[in-house]
């Protein structure tokens, strides 16, 4: 193929574009080349204005109407969550639910049902809102993946703040951590040491992990393991740590198991007592007394049960004990228990071990050494 040939045959298809061109400009009825001020001015003319105006108000009438409407319902929505919003504090403040639990879920409980109303009232307005949607949607799982293990610890704080397996002022041990808890946060708990040491624990590990809460109950065991000498009087020694025991006044005596449990019922008590009539309509009268009617049998339930717990719990005795309990190596190893309050725990642990290091001597009962029998061969 020959240099002109190929000129040729681009002028030619040069050609057959600019005709194809021109006959799609011809073929329109108002082109650039025909349209004329005379033209535009009937074109005008011509126009149906009644028509036109009737589609202009017939579209501001039904976008003034949404608008009115929309309006309505987001009015009538925000009463409806104001009320709903006070009514669950409300239930939350009587239930004696934690501050800081309260105030998330009421803070939670608005946000989510603002941004429903939100939705509400935009699809009202004809604005298309599936794309909304999946624009926050998208943007919770991002956020939910890059907060994995922060929303664990919040789902931690809720769990321990609902269910409360340690309180403000409880003495516990997690792991290698003790402390009198200072602080429950939506994420952390804070707690001090002896030492005056905070330490922030995550609520993630506390609301799956092993707690052991020592002030949960009323009273704590405390032991003593003393060693005596092989040939000393273990009566002796048994009746002088006995009286140390019944001496020392903040050792809780027998007799008085049955004090912290007559506190707890009376407590129970005053949290059941039924709150004064109320005000409002008859269909809130009527409700509010099947709802006491609700907590009267829930109140009963509770009671059977606690009265079934005490029976099968194993029965406290507060009598102080002295026993034998091994015969070791070069030592008579006696065991002496008693009980006292958890804040008395540690003085008490003390002024015990004072007390027998110096009484048991004057009696005759003496601390042994380790030693050890050797036998020379000749």
């Amino acid at each position: 193929m020959t240099l002109s040939t190929i000129l040729l045959q681009s002028q030619s298809a040069v050609a057959d574009s600019l005709a194809r061109v021109t006959k799609k400009f011809s073929a329109l009825p108002d082109s650039l080349s025909t349209l004329t001020p005379e033209k535009l001015q009937q074109n005008i003319k011509d126009v149906e204005w009644n028509e036109v105006f009737s589609r202009l108000t017939d579209t501001g009438v039904t976008l003034g109407l949404r608008i009115l409407a929309a309006i309505a319902v987001f009015v009538a929505g925000r009463f409806i969550i104001n009320k709903l919003h006070n009514l669950l504090r409300a239930i939350l403040i009587s239930r004696n639910v934690d501050r800081s639990l309260t105030t998330f879920l009421l803070s939670l409980f608005k946000i989510t049902f603002i941004f429903v109303l939100a939705i509400i009232v935009i699809s009202i307005m004809g604005i298309e809102t599936s794309s909304f949607i999946a624009i926050f949607a998208s943007a919770g799982i991002a956020v939910g993946m890059a907060l994995s293990g922060t929303l664990q610890n919040f789902a931690g704080g809720v769990l321990i703040l609902l269910l409360k397996p340690y309180r403000v002022g409880d003495y516990i041990e997690f792991e290698t951590h003790k402390g009198t808890v200072k602080e429950i946060q939506i994420f952390h708990t804070i707690i001090t040491t002896y030492n005056n040491e905070s330490i922030i624990i995550p609520n993630g590990g506390l609301s799956t992990g092993t707690i052991n809460n020592y002030s949960r109950e009323h009273a704590r065991r405390l032991e003593w393991r003393v060693a005596i000498s092989y040939g000393d009087d273990v009566d002796v020694a048994r009746a002088t740590i006995l009286d140390i025991l019944n001496a020392n006044g903040l050792l809780l005596k027998p007799g008085s198991e049955n004090t912290h449990k007559e506190k707890v019922v009376e407590a129970d008590a005053a949290g059941d007592e039924k709150p004064g009539e109320t005000s409002g309509g008859p269909w809130f009268k009527r409700w509010w007394r099947k709802h006491m009617e609700l907590q009267e049998k829930a109140t009963e339930w509770r009671e059977e049960r606690r009265h079934e717990l005490e029976e099968k719990m194993p029965k406290i005795d507060y009598t102080p004990s002295v026993n034998v309990e091994n015969l070791g190596d070069s030592a008579v190893v006696l065991i002496a228990r008693a009980w006292c309050t958890h804040a008395d725990y540690w003085p008490a642990f003390y002024s015990v071990n004072e007390a027998i290091y110096k009484q048991l001597p004057k009696h005759g009962v003496n601390f042994p050494f380790p030693q050890m029998d050797v036998h020379m061969k000749s």
